[in-house]
């Protein structure tokens, strides 16, 4: 397949279409003599001369009327399947998180999106683990650890564990001194949440911040993820470390009750990000907008 030169026929086609040099040097942001430098380029490429001049004044040929219909499409579908594989599809967005993130804290949230943006269209792909961030994968993404190029990267939160429980438990410790009661409950522990793979590190990082010794003979269980614990925690089976943006209100009013004690920074920071080719893409802009507010309720 031999092409023609593409900047050459660019140019052209938006000549022909504004129907003006200087428009489409504008356009092109190009100056007016490069613009009829490649037209040149064109018309001794085809062996036709595509515009007839008259001083001032031109018009297309027969030969540059035929020539612009056919290309004008074209390139108009070259342009707009580009755009599509670098901006998505209008309203439509494909948003990786980790699965705790989106099952706790953003579906309970996404009606008042759908209510504020309508014409956007998420598809959510829970990732157990950290989302590749790529196109095959998503068109955006929730992350603790932003890819340093190419990406804009927008804070959303820096995560906080407190301790949690259910309202059976509650009332067994709420009259209690604290934290002693929360020793003779079991304590749900979540791995991998600190460097290293001790079992049991959260709630030692827990109990150190606040000064407190955690008893030898205290019951502590473990679970792999964040939301296994989180369940066991709904069901009264122990009291769990929980990330404060993983409670949606109605886990608040009806299921949980944050134990008043001290939160404990893991270190994470958790970010909004996608590819700086897209930081035009209104939709995904609205979306970074609606997370940002979220994040500040």
């Amino acid at each position: 397949m031999k092409l023609p030169p593409l900047r050459a026929l660019q140019c052209f086609e938006a000549v022909a279409r504004l129907n003006s040099f200087s428009k489409a040097a504008d356009q092109l942001n190009v100056t007016q003599s490069a613009v009829s430098h490649q037209v040149k380029l064109l018309e001794e490429y085809l062996g036709e001369s595509m515009f007839s001049r008259h001083g001032r004044s031109f018009a297309l040929t027969e030969v540059g009327e035929r020539y612009f219909e056919e290309i004008s499409n074209s390139l108009s579908n070259v342009a707009n399947a580009s755009q599509l594989i670098r901006e998505g599809q209008s309203g439509k967005i494909r948003l990786a998180l980790y699965s705790s993130v989106a099952v706790k804290w953003l579906i309970p949230r996404l009606e008042d999106l759908r209510q504020q943006y309508p014409e956007i269209e998420l598809s959510l792909n829970m990732m157990a683990d950290e989302p590749k961030c790529s196109d095959q994968v998503a068109d955006c993404f929730i992350t603790v650890n932003p890819p340093k190029n190419n990406f804009v990267v927008e804070f959303l939160y820096e995560e906080r564990l407190y301790p949690v429980c259910g309202n059976k438990i509650w009332q067994q410790i709420k009259d209690k001194p604290l934290p002693e009661a929360l020793w003779q409950h079991p304590l749900l522990s979540v791995q991998n949440l600190f460097p290293g793979d001790e079992l049991g590190e959260d709630w030692r990082q827990w109990c150190k911040l606040g000064g407190y010794e955690l008893p030898k003979e205290t019951k502590v269980n473990h679970f792999s993820h964040m939301l296994l614990a989180a369940e066991a925690a709904r069901y009264d089976q122990g009291i769990t470390l929980m990330n404060h943006y993983l409670m949606s209100d109605q886990d608040r009013q009806q299921n949980f009750v944050r134990i008043p004690l001290h939160e404990l920074s893991t270190g994470d920071n958790f970010y909004f990000v996608y590819k700086k080719s897209r930081a035009k893409q209104t939709d995904i802009v609205k979306l970074c907008r609606w997370l940002k507010q979220q994040c500040l309720d």
